[in-house]
């Protein structure tokens, strides 16, 4: 299914076969407002007739040797690299974050297949001593089965990459439903999927109602998991929904990472480390740092030298060079952002840098608001409970070790969490006490794919990367042999 140097991506993929509707779904350019493509509005009717190609290719594709999947997967990583140029200017289109930014993701994706191509080679399974003298134990890993995925808007490139290849890998068939505000990168990538000739229905995309295309994941009992990215409250149905089939899940919901600067830390590492991962994609980052907390006694320095980077930030459409930080995806982000810095300013916080939302020209059809950082904010406000999911960056005060780790943890949230020290016992101590799924010392960069990427509590279950990620997709059978 070879389309050339076609630019459009306004099609469904089922069983290896692209799949028109007259019905479409607007696809907006945060940055300008226009109009940058459609998509088909699919819904139960063409859910199912995906599911129908995955279950048909299921068994034929989890009986290939390891080695024969690798290959697919390693051609589909090369085919993206090669296109890596335009692919990026597709996913800032529509999602709107810097091309340099979306050229990471591109290459970022391409690391995971890879990964993922070589990692399901080893999904080895285990001999026991029998209890016996005949007996003889194995445990074998076999495929899950039909997985239904279900990617977000913010990262629609890295997370296809990251759900498919350690599917793919483990043997499974997919089933992959992107986020409506960025769908056609995910039909970009899994168009050089299909062309290196991996066998029909083993990979499908469709696009539209997520309603009922998730309500016929999880009422379809040949989908044995569900793959979900988004928010805790959509997590939390969809928990309560695949019970009726005991359907495996892996989710990754909301966060709201807190970043602790010790006073003993190298404030100008840390400043910048805050910084890049706090303005990256806007904001809008599931382990993205939601609140700083800075010992009082460097307060004052840390917020002016994160001020002063945040003030050099160059904002606009992501298309344009040198663009540091684009728009938010639309107008509801805009809006929450508003409401979470007016709040704070409202209780006694100050703002150092932004503040308001960006309308000069160039910018004014656009949802963007300025990169902003807010001092003298208390545990009373608003932002230091709510994922903000924008570009600002809240300091808050504290005094002791343990106070401040009370703080971190008080959350229903457990994804991520960060902390800048030289205190080697202090490394130990906090990064234990931290109630997060993932902590980084003295850095604030957690996505690689050798290791497992996830949280605890509200904020999810199941891992990413690493063997962890492939295991989500195998499923464990026991095996006893008494021999004659």
């Amino acid at each position: 299914m070879n389309h050339g140097g076609e630019k459009r991506w306004d099609y469904l993929l089922i069983g290896g076969e692209p799949c028109t509707l007259a019905q479409k779904i607007d696809v907006w350019n945060p940055a300008t407002g226009k109009l940058a493509g459609q998509v088909p509005r699919g819904g139960a009717k063409e859910t199912a007739l995906a599911i129908d190609a995955a279950a048909r290719a299921f068994p034929q594709w989890a009986k290939l040797p390891a080695k024969v999947r690798s290959g697919y997967l390693t051609d589909w990583a090369e085919r993206i690299e090669r296109d890596a140029k335009r692919l990026a200017g597709l996913l800032t289109l529509e999602q709107g974050k810097p091309i340099s930014e979306a050229m990471d993701e591109i290459q970022g994706s391409v690391e995971f297949i890879r990964w993922y191509a070589e990692e399901g080679k080893r999904a080895y399974g285990e001999l026991i001593p029998g209890s016996r003298e005949q007996q003889r134990i194995m445990v074998l890993k076999q495929p899950v089965g039909v997985v239904g995925m279900i990617t977000p808007w913010n990262y629609p490139a890295a997370m296809v990459a990251r759900k498919a290849a350690p599917a793919l890998a483990a043997g499974c068939s997919v089933v992959i439903k992107p986020a409506s505000q960025t769908p056609q990168i995910a039909i970009a990538l899994i168009h050089h999927l299909v062309d290196t000739g991996i066998p029909a229905g083993v990979v499908n995309v469709v696009t539209g109602s997520a309603a009922e295309i998730g309500e016929t994941m999880l009422t379809d009992q040949r989908v044995r998991k569900i793959s979900f990215t988004g928010s805790t409250e959509v997590g939390k149905e969809i928990m309560k929904k695949a019970a009726g089939q005991v359907k495996r899940l892996s989710l990754e919901l909301g966060g709201n990472a807190p970043v602790i600067v010790f006073p003993d830390a190298d404030l100008a590492k840390a400043a910048q480390a805050i910084v890049d991962n706090k303005f990256e994609n806007c904001g809008q980052m599931c382990n993205g740092i939601n609140v700083i907390y800075a010992h009082e006694s460097i307060l004052p320095e840390l917020a002016e030298r994160i001020t002063s980077l945040v003030r050099s930030l160059q904002v606009g459409p992501g298309t344009e060079q040198g663009i540091q930080m684009g728009p938010l995806i639309d107008e509801t982000a805009v809006s929450r952002v508003e409401r979470l810095v007016a709040d704070a300013v409202e209780r006694g916080a100050q703002v150092t840098t932004g503040g308001y939302r960006l309308g000069a020209e160039g910018l004014e059809l656009g949802h963007f608001y300025a990169p902003t950082v807010l001092t003298g904010v208390t545990r009373e406000m608003a932002i230091t409970h709510e994922e903000v999911f924008g570009p600002v960056a809240p300091i808050v005060s504290f005094r002791t070790e343990e106070e401040v780790l009370a703080w971190a943890n008080d959350t229903p949230y457990g994804l991520a969490a960060y902390f800048f020290t030289t205190d080697v016992s202090r490394v130990y101590r906090v990064s234990e006490a931290l109630q997060a799924g993932m902590v980084a010392i003295n850095g604030t960069s957690l996505s690689v794919p050798q290791a497992p990427f996830g949280g605890i509590k509200e904020s999810g279950t199941g891992r990413e990367g690493g063997h962890h990620g492939l295991e989500e997709y195998l499923e464990l059978k026991y095996v006893s042999l008494t021999l004659p």
